[in-house]
């Protein structure tokens, strides 16, 4: 039992509360998962530049000069901007290859926990209400983020067992429920090239969905097809640079409901999530049909 939540902004104006809105809704799903969380936030690309967001245990020693460092590996700019265990890295979109070779020298205990141009994940074990607070995600702005609050049925309580998972370029996904056929994916897809990095059964689902499309699926094939090649319940909620979308196995055990007004699109495992998003009272208010494909984009 976890809890998800999302949001897809179609009114500008609501832009600069979308973390805190989001961090309402996540923190009322803590019941239905209280040992890690995370979101997702997608922003405004800015011209040639991405984004890495990694995440350190030992934050103090290995963000001191890896700005400088990273960038003297690249011989291009590099910024950082660090948020207590997480940094975002901000560099030229053609270096996002070899900064990660680079990270993975530099900085061998950095974990990445997101790239694109829009992306930024922040992720950590513990309560929604203290995860948001740890990186101000009431703060952020953005146009669209899902999020996810776990309770951990199997693999480790860690950090990088905690969803969103990012396997693709401004892609994520969370999910709830479980995948019963993910060692053997997890085994094809990296033979595949696909980058897996955890025991997750999710991440494999996540890069499921990467291999899809980098073999030019669209997203909503991509989750058409998963219908049929993962086995298991599920609830999957994927963001991508343009927006995001849900899909439920043909069973559809797990809850989920929906609501849209002319301001936005929003998600939620249960309803209450929904109930302090504005105009909620006069929104559309439907529950997800089971093997369907949602999605919204800007």
């Amino acid at each position: 039992m976890c809890g998800i939540v999302g949001l897809f902004l179609k009114d500008k104006a609501l832009e600069p509360r979308l973390g805190a809105m989001l961090t309402d809704m996540l923190v009322t799903m803590t019941d239905r998962g209280p040992d890690s969380a995370g979101i997702a936030i997608y922003g405004a690309a800015k011209g040639d530049s991405a984004k890495l967001t990694v995440q350190s245990a030992q934050a103090d020693a290995d963000f001191a000069t890896l700005g400088d460092d990273l960038s003297a590996r690249l011989g291009a700019p590099v910024t950082l901007k660090r948020k207590d265990t997480h940094a975002v890295l901000t560099l030229p979109q053609a270096q996002v290859t070899d900064a990660r070779a680079a990270l993975a020298d530099l900085r061998p205990g950095l974990s990445v926990m997101s790239d694109g141009a829009a992306i930024e994940i922040y992720k950590e074990v513990g309560l929604p209400r203290d995860v948001a607070q740890r990186f101000d995600i009431s703060a952020m702005r953005g146009t669209h983020g899902v999020g996810h609050t776990r309770m951990a049925t199997e693999s480790a309580v860690t950090t990088q067992g905690a969803h969103p998972f990012s396997t693709g370029a401004d892609q994520c996904l969370v999910h709830n429920g479980s995948l019963s056929n993910h060692n053997n994916w997890r085994r094809r897809l990296r033979h595949e090239g696909i980058r897996i990095d955890s025991m997750n059964d999710t991440e494999v689902g996540a890069a499921y969905l990467t291999w899809k499309m980098q073999n030019g699926a669209s997203l909503g094939d991509a989750l058409k097809a998963a219908l049929d090649d993962l086995d298991g319940f599920f609830t999957f909620v994927v963001g991508t640079k343009a927006g995001f979308g849900v899909v439920r196995d043909p069973i559809a055990c797990k809850p989920a409901v929906m609501a849209e007004t002319d301001q936005y699109v929003a998600f939620g495992s249960e309803y209450r999530a929904l109930v302090g998003l504005p105009g909620i009272d006069t929104a559309r208010v439907w529950e997800p049909e089971p093997a369907t494909v949602y999605f919204w984009s800007h």
